[in-house]
């Protein structure tokens, strides 16, 4: 096995170094760098084109995917190799998508082939963006009392409804929503997970412009719109069912941004030159908690392949929020006044510190998330 790795190990390392564009390897994680793919997304460059077609061809987009659905077919092992090979060249990610973060392993575990097969190779190739349709107006944290209907009509669903923070709806293709089905049932069974083209007629959305002065969340709007039932997602009825699974994917992925996993950046290159202890031993802390909470992100997804994780994504996500939050402060207290300036010399820090109070809204507030992990894993009275 130790062999096979390492054979495989070096082939990954030949590939990288053949393919990987120069412009590529320059570790950028801002906003600025990310290539989020869909029909009308405009590459910054060729470098960065050419990096996603070569990625894609590969499966390495999504490495673990199946091959049939564009994936690379890579186990686990074989998957932490390739990220550790990216990492040692500064490769960046050449995608990052929704598609692939939340819905992607939710229609792996309840698509049917047909759906599997028509929509998650474009994703992998970043040919098609999307975005979430979950909270609404009077359904945040209580996700269950949506009231976004979808009334059956024979062969299709005529949906009517708002949704609010749905990060990025402005510029996706899709969006996967949680629509009420049945009125009359219990509010956690009367829901299905339905995907809807954001090209239909019907469907409009209005940009939400927050403290930072950017609007990356979006209110989306249904009048009316006609959506085929075969565009739901497991059973009619059963979507909460679905909306839980994907929300462990999301709570995942925002726990990542606190261990550094998802485009964090670290503090130490803010402080050359400080002097201060107290600030300095902030800033260490950070940087072993962040190693710490990637090292525990690995062992999650080792016990997700045997299903035996629990509600410990509940745990990362209240735990990454946390970090990510203390890393924002202390990174703003080591840039001192130039810490201030909206567009300085280390980027955007203002905007990435309001940014990241974000976090402890989005996935589930860490109120719900402390919540759950009372009752559920310390099994403390309600």
């Amino acid at each position: 096995m130790t062999e096979a790795l390492d054979a495989f190990r070096a082939e990954v390392r030949d590939w990288l170094e053949a393919n990987c564009p120069e412009e590529m390897r320059d570790g950028g994680s801002g906003e600025e760098n990310i290539c989020w793919g869909g029909k009308r997304w405009q590459f910054q460059s060729e470098a960065q084109k050419v990096w996603l077609e070569r990625m894609a061809a590969k499966g390495w987009t999504v490495p673990t995917w199946p091959k049939d659905y564009g994936g690379g077919g890579l186990s686990r092992d074989e998957d932490k190799i390739l990220q550790s090979e990216m990492r040692r060249i500064k490769a960046r990610s050449p995608l990052q998508s929704f598609g692939i973060w939340m819905l992607g392993p939710a229609l792996l575990h309840f698509g049917t082939h047909e759906q599997k097969a028509h929509y998650l190779p474009p994703i992998a190739r970043g040919e098609v963006r999307w975005c979430q349709g979950y909270s609404e107006p009077g359904a945040g944290s209580d996700l269950a009392s949506v009231q976004s209907r979808a009334e059956p009509r024979g062969d299709h669903f005529v949906v009517n409804g708002q949704k609010v923070w749905t990060s990025y709806a402005d510029k996706a293709d899709w969006i996967f929503a949680l629509l009420r089905t049945d009125k009359d049932a219990p509010k956690h069974k009367g829901i299905s997970f339905v995907l809807i083209d954001m090209s239909s007629e019907g469907v409009s959305t209005r940009p939400i412009r927050l403290i930072s002065g950017s609007s990356p969340f979006c209110e989306t709007f249904f009048d009316d719109v006609k959506v085929p039932r075969e565009q739901v997602v497991g059973e009619e009825n059963r979507g909460w069912d679905v909306a839980k699974y994907l929300l462990t994917h999301e709570r995942e992925m925002i726990s990542g941004g606190g261990g550094g996993l998802l485009g964090g950046r670290g503090v130490g290159a803010m402080l050359d030159g400080a002097d201060d202890p107290v600030l300095r031993a902030g800033a260490m802390t950070c940087e072993i908690d962040a190693l710490a909470m990637g090292l525990t992100l690995e062992r999650y997804k080792d016990m997700a392949k045997t299903g035996s994780v629990g509600d410990a994504s509940a745990m990362l996500k209240y735990y990454g929020t946390e970090l990510n939050k203390r890393r924002n402060e202390v990174m703003m207290l080591a840039g001192g006044s130039d810490a201030l300036e909206w567009d300085g010399a280390h980027g955007s820090l203002p905007a990435d510190w309001l940014r990241s109070k974000a976090n402890s809204i989005e996935g589930g507030t860490s109120e719900v998330m402390l919540s759950i992990i009372s009752r559920r894993v310390l099994g403390l009275p309600a």
